[in-house]
């Protein structure tokens, strides 16, 4: 990680007003995923920054529900994580403890039902991000600066945190050409 580089930040009409944006053609599926990868490697700070403002738009917009959102996923990831190290001491308190079980179950559903609303505000401000990043990323045609950017990465004269991502995911390779 010590050789990453953070990639520029390319300007507003680079990015958007002298962009070229068209349909892609979804019969030649590599075309497609190469122009995703290569958008993703090129555009990369400005996806992220792009997704931290929608993401502080959905928090500006329902402050209360995404914060609530967040303190309910962070506890159900951690109360799921607990309760799946440990599940033969569950067993045995479902086992000897049925009706309290049961009670507790009917308990957290009832709360989970009360704040699903919250839930959903947090995972719109995840989600809203990736999908226009996709959006962006599949609509936006290649320029000249984009290729020798991503030939530059593709040799290893540069990485970048998006390389890395990609790579981590059997990404990058693909899109070598």
């Amino acid at each position: 990680m010590v050789d990453v580089e953070t990639a520029p930040l390319r300007t507003w009409n680079d990015f958007m007003t002298d962009a070229r944006f068209q349909m892609p053609n979804l019969q030649d599926t590599e075309r497609c995923h190469n122009r995703i990868i290569n958008n993703l490697l090129y555009y990369q700070t400005n996806y992220f920054l792009m997704s931290l403002f929608v993401f502080a738009i959905v928090g500006f917009l329902y402050p209360e529900k995404m914060l609530l959102g967040i303190v309910i996923t962070v506890i159900a990831f951690m109360a799921f994580v607990y309760i799946t190290s440990r599940t033969s001491e569950w067993r045995r308190l479902k086992t000897k403890y049925p009706l309290v079980f049961l009670l507790t179950i009917i308990f957290i559903v009832y709360l989970l039902s009360r704040v699903i609303g919250a839930v959903f505000v947090f995972f719109i401000g995840l989600l809203a991000p990736v999908v226009a990043t996709l959006l962006h990323a599949s609509l936006r045609m290649r320029n000249t600066k984009n290729k020798i950017s991503r030939f530059k990465e593709y040799v290893g004269l540069k990485r970048t945190p998006m390389g890395v991502i990609l790579e981590a995911m059997g990404q990058e390779q693909e899109a070598g050409s």
